[in-house]
């Protein structure tokens, strides 16, 4: 489901692979980035450019995975479209997930944090 690349030696990025996160698909993306961590992956940027829509049990997983590398790494996300930049506000996760415009930029500002 997910796809993945590596940028600098500990970035990882995540797609999620699919157009719409949603209850039927957020216990597999979970799982996916969950097994990530525990391999030892610990900075992740979650490349939401090919997500056209994202419910609450789209959010959900990704504050699993946020709980679960806890402070052993960071998670940001970036490519957010309007619809699912608008669940975010009103979900307040806004508040909880630092947002980047597009992969380069949240490569670059997580490499100058390391």
């Amino acid at each position: 489901m997910i796809h993945t690349s590596k940028y600098a030696p500990h970035i990882v990025v995540v797609r999620p692979g699919v157009e719409r996160l949603t209850a039927i698909n957020s216990k597999a993306f979970k799982e996916e980035v969950i097994a990530l961590i525990e391999g030892g992956a610990s900075q992740l940027v979650i490349d939401f450019k090919e997500v056209s829509f994202l419910d609450s049990s789209g959010l959900g997983a990704l504050t699993g995975v946020l709980k679960r590398i806890g402070h052993r790494g960071d998670l940001v996300v970036c490519g957010l479209n309007s619809d699912v930049t608008q669940m975010f506000k009103i979900c307040r996760m806004d508040r909880v997930f630092k947002s980047y415009l597009d992969v380069d930029a949240a490569v670059q500002a997580m490499s100058e944090s390391l």
